[in-house]
């Protein structure tokens, strides 16, 4: 047999024939490489899985956020109702002053109940 490669008769090469042996060589090499990349993958994931989780951490800032929200909408419901009064029966700046602290106090009980401080049944254990 020629050394040289052979041909298809239009131009091209066709590739040589590869042995058995080397094509096992070949898959052994892809099946070595491939579990590299599985237990590289599987150490990314045990590193995630150790990070706070985001549900979590989701549930916290809405919860925060909620939590804010009651504060600012009481003083501000408090102020508009003061506000209002003080407009209509001309006792300014008392109606500011007194719906104001009503708000303030109403958005911390507010807080409370949403945080569930206070919407308790049962007394907690040790006190009368």
């Amino acid at each position: 047999m020629d050394d040289r490669d052979k041909t298809d008769g239009q131009g091209g090469s066709i590739r040589p024939e590869i042995s058995d042996d080397e094509l096992s060589g070949r898959l052994r090499g892809l099946g070595s490489e491939l579990d590299k990349v599985r237990a590289e993958r599987r150490a990314d994931a045990k590193a995630a899985s150790a990070s706070p989780d985001r549900a979590s951490t989701s549930a916290g800032m809405t919860l925060a956020f909620r939590l804010g929200s009651e504060f600012v909408a009481g003083v501000l419901v408090g102020a508009g109702l003061g506000w209002g009064f003080d407009y209509f029966l001309g006792t300014s700046p008392w109606g500011m002053i007194v719906f104001l602290l009503l708000g303030f106090g109403a958005s911390i009980v507010n807080m409370l109940r949403a945080a569930g401080e206070t919407g308790r049944k049962t007394p907690p254990k040790g006190g009368r």
